[in-house]
């Protein structure tokens, strides 16, 4: 694909400088937790880390992807917020939090721009 692209289709493609943020979690859930434990953590994940801060996720129970509820990018206080409310979390025994990487194209460098 061409690389001179007008700022309306940089801006469909989410590249250059409508580049989106986004990161990536991991998480390992203790060995004794039941699904109704699981599926209270997540309730409980969505509402007061994801929706609280504006943010989305997207992926299962225990791997997936942070970005923005609207157009745009995770600000990295976001993404320490997220991080430090899962590390709280006694259902867990490890949390990876990934840093800030291009939320549509992951194998892509972050633009200084973005």
């Amino acid at each position: 694909m061409a690389t001179n692209r007008s700022a309306r289709l940089r801006k469909k493609l989410c590249v250059d400088e409508f580049q989106e943020l986004g990161f990536e979690l991991n998480l390992d859930f203790k060995e004794d937790l039941d699904d109704a434990a699981i599926d209270a953590f997540l309730d409980a994940f969505l509402k007061e880390a994801m929706d609280a801060h504006g943010l989305d996720y997207v992926g299962g129970d225990d791997f997936g992807l942070v970005c923005s509820a609207k157009r745009g990018s995770v600000a990295e206080e976001q993404r320490a917020t997220v991080e430090s409310w899962l590390k709280g979390r006694s259902e867990l025994t490890k949390v990876e939090v990934t840093p800030l990487v291009d939320a549509w194209y992951p194998e892509k460098p972050i633009n200084p721009v973005a």
